[in-house]
């Protein structure tokens, strides 16, 4: 079996001899540690059944640990220089797919179909670069893709985020729409001692185990993603408060907004970050006839 590519020996090795430099606006920060990457495999279940979407491998780290777990690896990546040196370090892996995509603009449905065919099952693994992780995310789960779930490495404050419960600080429109679709489980915290270059914050692998069906079932999906941004829009302000102010004729219909609260029995004084998403779901569907 050749060397790990994620050690910061073999990791320098590669990106002298491909005179590489990091470009900080595409987030680049490379594992140099095999046994984070081992779990992070681990913890998505991989086999020789499952295929394996993955976003950004930059120099091939944790795509040779999918190749090795994996029946087939579908990986996208954005940065052209890294092309050549993807090619170069896979090319032990005949289970690899290189696809020159941005994955925000990617169509997956056609290539899941070529991809995977012969494939029990798909996850999603990925060390997601930081500043476009909350949009990768959505557009995984808004797309429908036919896959079990996602384990990616994020920041760690995105991930407490995204796994917060009602009525804490880090419970916000970000935790719902994601539990909505999805059991959400921190993996562990990574510290930023093993990436290069070091990242300024900690890192956190979280999984998230796609629902068979939403948390909740409701009339229609957009106008409830609505609400619940609405209603975080001021965190300090009461439930009440931000709906009127934020919602398109929001305070002509103050009086019916109040009598939709009190139907669902919320009090129009709580705050946003204290509702459920099942509160949710029964607000959006009871104020929806007077917004359509």
């Amino acid at each position: 079996m050749q060397r790990d590519i994620a050690t910061p020996i073999r990791t320098k090795e590669i990106l002298n001899k491909y005179g590489f430099s990091f470009k900080k606006s595409l987030g680049q920060n490379f594992l140099i540690d095999s046994n984070i990457l081992k779990k992070i495999t681990e913890a998505a279940g991989l086999t020789k059944e499952i295929g394996a979407i993955e976003i950004g491998p930059g120099i091939g780290a944790l795509t040779e640990h999918l190749a090795r777990t994996s029946g087939k690896v579908a990986a996208f990546e954005i940065d052209n220089r890294l092309l050549p040196i993807l090619k170069d370090t896979l090319s032990p892996y005949s289970n690899v797919t290189i696809y020159h995509q941005d994955i925000l603009k990617a169509d997956l449905k056609p290539i899941i179909a070529d991809q995977f065919q012969d494939m029990k099952d798909i996850m999603v693994v990925a060390n997601l670069p930081y500043y476009v992780t909350t949009p990768i995310i959505m557009k995984l789960l808004e797309d429908h893709l036919p896959i079990k779930g996602i384990v990616v490495m994020l920041q760690k404050e995105v991930a407490d985020r995204i796994a917060a419960n009602p009525g804490t600080k880090n419970y916000g429109s970000l935790s719902i729409a994601i539990q909505f679709y999805t059991v959400p489980e921190t993996v562990m915290i990574v510290p930023k001692t093993v990436f290069m270059p070091q990242p300024n914050v900690d890192s956190a692998v979280i999984r998230l185990t796609k629902r068979e069906q939403p948390a909740v079932h409701v009339k229609d999906e957009h106008f409830f993603f609505e609400i619940v941004r609405k209603s975080f829009a001021q965190r300090r302000k009461t439930i009440l408060n931000n709906l009127v102010n934020g919602l398109d004729k929001g305070r002509e219909r103050k009086d019916e907004i109040i009598v939709a609260l009190e139907e669902c029995d919320i009090d129009p004084a709580r705050r946003g970050e204290t509702l459920t998403i099942q509160e949710f779901g029964k607000l959006s569907d009871t104020l929806l006839p007077l917004f359509q």
